[in-house]
C-alpha cells in the first residue's frame, strides 16, 4: 500500500468499507454503486476493484465484519450478536435483558440491543 496514486487508494478504501456495509444495495440508505465511487475519484473500475480487494484481504474485511460495520448498521448485523452460551450459539438480541447486560459488561457486544429498540 506504499506504492500507487492517492486517489486510487482513496477510492479503494471507500469501496472496501462501503462493500462491508452494503453501500451498493439500493434498499439501504445511503446507497451508491461502485462505478460512481470510481468515477468520482477519476479511476478505472478495474483498478479500483483490484485495490479494494487488496485492502479487504490485508485488513481481513468481509461482508458484515463487525469491526468494519458502521455504528448505524451494527444492530442489523447478525455477526455482532451471535454468542456461544453453554455450548449453543444464540442471537443475544433475543436473550433476556440480564444476559444482554452481562454480555455488554464483559465486552462481548458493543451495546445492549434491547435498549436500542
Amino acid at each position: 500500500m506504499l506504492k500507487g496514486k492517492e486517489n486510487v487508494w482513496a477510492a479503494a478504501a471507500v469501496h472496501a468499507v462501503g462493500r462491508v456495509n452494503f453501500l451498493d444495495d439500493p434498499s439501504q440508505s445511503p446507497h451508491c454503486k461502485a462505478r460512481a465511487i470510481y468515477e468520482f475519484f477519476g479511476i478505472a473500475e478495474s483498478t479500483g476493484q483490484n485495490k479494494s480487494k487488496e485492502i479487504r484481504d490485508i485488513l481481513n474485511m468481509g461482508p458484515m465484519s463487525p469491526e468494519w460495520s458502521l455504528p448505524s448498521q451494527l444492530i442489523n448485523n447478525p455477526m455482532v450478536w451471535m454468542l456461544q452460551v453453554d455450548g449453543i450459539v444464540v442471537d443475544i438480541r433475543q436473550a433476556p435483558i440480564e444476559l444482554q447486560k452481562f454480555a455488554f459488561e464483559e465486552g462481548y457486544i458493543p451495546f445492549i440491543p434491547s435498549k436500542q429498540r
